[in-house]
């Protein structure tokens, strides 16, 4: 697909201008969507950080533990691929948006039910189900109501923004506080309460946008997926989602581990740190997705992912100061703030306006299931058979495929395209 397929999908979207809602209706938007998907991973990484209370009580190995992590992937995946092709067809974005938020609020109280492995590891299969779909109908509703110039800044507050404020910085203070006062299951049947709040503000708030134009056009659905997969940005991201969901998953599942096997470290001062990861990745979630719309998807996505790479060999080499790791998780988060370009901004730029939920669905489930279901259990064995330290070897190798896939994007930010395009016309003329 040309550079020019791309500005005429951008320009499919635009087309729908004089009927987007007013500014201040986009923005409450991408803020509530935001604290949604944050309620989301309050839940999805509160068992990330209440670790270190159940292995014990449960006696799980490193190898369960990753399956926890590759469970709740594994369901999540199939589900963004599937309620993403629903979303589509059906174009009710809002209903299935709440119904999965209800949903997966009652997936928390059963993790804090659970008295065995299984039961917990079906307590995760269950909310990988529920949550899976948020994300790629979040998005798609940003791409639909949002003008295209601030498409990336809004797909970064969308989805990073609200997940690490609440699901990377609170979470891990909140948790930990509450399950060393009143035990892990309590910790989970608190981090259950906010999404019937979220609920109903997204009844209250929340519009469900015209569908987009299909120009008399009927694809096969066939016909669709072939043409989305035969897309190199489509095809890179999904890569690239892979090597982040895999990053992430192992990060949160071992890191707190790795932490406390230094005896310097508490718990407390772990979970300040993993909050320290959640406060950088804030302000990154709109500082690299914003830069993106104004440098270009392309050299922002290579040079934050190799940047990346900092926090897992700071860990591996760190010389004791704790105000050295304080740093080293603050500028490693950085890597946090490509997600939304990899697995939202890029591919609905690359696509037809009509398959929008099906394409974010497929970037996202497709890193959902290779990157969360396999790389965890990797991790998890590697640890078993070499100790902590082979996770953070890992996570400096998947930091870097990111990187290297970064190189082969297609550039897709309008700003950057207009810019070209501009340019060509300049030389044309003179």
């Amino acid at each position: 697909m040309t550079t020019q397929s791309s500005i005429s999908h951008g320009d499919a979207i635009m087309m729908t201008e004089a009927a987007r809602p007013t500014v201040r209706y986009q923005w409450m938007l991408a803020g509530l969507l935001s604290l949604n998907f944050g309620v989301v991973f309050f839940d999805r990484n509160a068992l990330s950080f209440l670790m270190p209370f159940i292995k014990p009580e449960l006696q799980l190995s490193n190898t369960e533990v990753g399956a926890f992590t590759s469970a709740l992937s594994l369901s999540w995946a199939l589900s963004c691929l599937l309620v993403g092709r629903v979303s589509d067809a059906l174009g009710k974005r809002k209903l299935i948006l709440v119904m999965c938020t209800l949903c997966f609020s009652c997936t928390s109280f059963l993790s804090g039910l659970a008295g065995s492995f299984f039961a917990l590891l079906a307590a995760r299969l269950l909310m990988g189900v529920a949550e899976g779909g948020v994300m790629p109908i979040s998005q798609a509703l940003i791409v639909q109501e949002v003008d295209p110039l601030r498409r990336g800044l809004a797909m970064g507050v969308m989805q990073n923004f609200g997940s690490n404020l609440l699901g990377n910085f609170f979470a891990p203070l909140i948790l930990v506080a509450v399950s060393l006062s009143f035990g892990w299951r309590n910790a989970f049947f608190l981090a259950g309460l906010p999404g019937l709040v979220m609920a109903g503000l997204l009844i209250l708030l929340v519009k469900d946008p015209p569908s987009a134009p299909s120009n008399g056009r009927k694809t096969r659905k066939t016909g669709a997926l072939l043409e989305m997969l035969s897309d190199r940005n489509v095809l890179l991201c999904m890569m690239m989602s892979v090597f982040l969901v895999g990053f992430i998953m192992v990060f949160g599942a071992f890191m707190p581990l790795v932490l406390l096997s230094d005896q310097t470290i508490d718990q407390t001062t772990m979970s300040w740190l993993m909050a320290t990861f959640g406060l950088a990745s804030m302000l990154y979630s709109v500082l690299v997705p914003g830069g993106s719309d104004v440098a270009g998807r392309k050299p922002v996505i290579v040079a934050m992912a190799a940047l990346g790479a900092l926090l897992p060999l700071g860990v591996l080499f760190a010389d004791g100061t704790l105000w050295h790791l304080f740093v080293l998780f603050a500028l490693g988060a950085v890597i946090t703030g490509v997600f939304p370009i990899v697995m939202a901004t890029v591919p609905s730029e690359s696509v037809s306006p009509l398959h929008l939920a099906t394409v974010l669905g497929l970037a996202m489930g497709v890193g959902e299931f290779i990157g969360g279901v396999f790389t965890p259990m990797i991790a998890g064995a590697a640890a078993d058979s070499f100790g902590l330290t082979a996770a953070l070897w890992i996570l400096v190798a998947l930091s870097l495929l990111v990187a290297s896939c970064g190189l082969f994007l297609r550039e897709t930010a309008p700003a950057v395209l207009a810019r070209r395009v501009g340019d060509h016309k300049k030389l044309s003329i003179d």
